[in-house]
């Protein structure tokens, strides 16, 4: 344990450094990534003024909460995509990693979590400027508060597991595309980043809540923004714990498998 504690604060400490050493570059990358929700913001707010001051209990200042937090739970969930398996064979830095003592997935977790606190602090000034443009309204308290925190590192687990797991089929076949694309399509849809889960229909709301894909972005936002009681609150944490859970096994379970099947590759 106390080895791979120092192996996890090592790896986070290293993409510390070199995070910050691109940090115009990342911010750069945060700012291109505004376009999205502020359109998905505006779009809403009109749609809500225009209906008389709320959709789905939705006024145009929790429109813009929602987003405005959407952008950093958006950044907590970048992790290694099914697409960038590809480079990750190719370019031999999986056959690296393999000659290690330690299992690929705490490299990568380790890595992109130390990523996560350069990109919490670089989104601060961020939200700031969208909160005085768009003036957003949060009804939260302090318990809230401490099981967003809580709720942003477990949707990063979350999505981490899920795309770990889907990136594996790139050992059986490398027509794997349609498949990612499904699968992204399907996170879109159901996970609360297009549109807040409360305005699609009853039926998409249940199917959404038996998906990883709300776990990891839906929840922590609208945990925030006081959308939910303690109760739910805490089945939600609980959700999350079963899908990192569940992606855990299954890693595990596959991963031999998966190596059988490995070809090395590199310059």
């Amino acid at each position: 344990m106390r080895a791979m504690l120092d192996f996890y604060l090592t790896q986070m400490k290293m993409a510390l450094v070199q995070q910050f050493q691109y940090r115009v570059a990342n911010y750069f990358y945060m700012i291109g990534m505004i376009a999205e929700p502020v359109i998905y913001l505006v779009v809403w707010s009109t749609v809500a003024n225009a209906q008389g001051g709320s959709v789905a209990g939705y006024t145009p200042g929790e429109f813009a909460a929602y987003y405005i937090v959407w952008t950093l739970v958006r950044n907590m969930n970048i992790v290694l995509t099914p697409y960038a398996w590809e480079n990750y064979i190719q370019r031999g830095w999986l056959s690296m990693e393999l000659l290690r003592p330690v299992h690929p997935l705490h490299a990568q977790i380790a890595y992109f979590a130390g990523w996560k606190f350069v990109a919490i602090v670089m989104w601060l000034p961020i939200a700031a400027i969208l909160a005085a443009v768009f003036q957003p309204e949060i009804n939260t308290s302090p318990w809230a508060v401490a099981a967003f925190v809580v709720a942003l590192w477990g949707g990063f687990f979350v999505r981490f597991m899920m795309l770990w797991l889907l990136g594996m089929i790139t050992f059986w076949t490398t027509r794997v595309s349609a498949i990612f694309e499904l699968y992204f399509t399907m996170e879109l849809l159901f996970s609360g980043r297009l549109v807040p889960l409360a305005l699609l229909p009853p039926w998409a709301q249940q199917l959404a809540a038996y998906m990883p894909f709300k776990w990891a972005f839906g929840f922590p936002i609208e945990l925030l923004l006081g959308k939910y009681t303690q109760a739910q609150a805490l089945y939600g944490l609980g959700a999350q714990v079963f899908w990192i859970a569940l992606g855990a096994i299954l890693v595990r379970l596959f991963w031999r498998t998966a190596l059988r099947r490995f070809s090395a590759v590199g310059a």
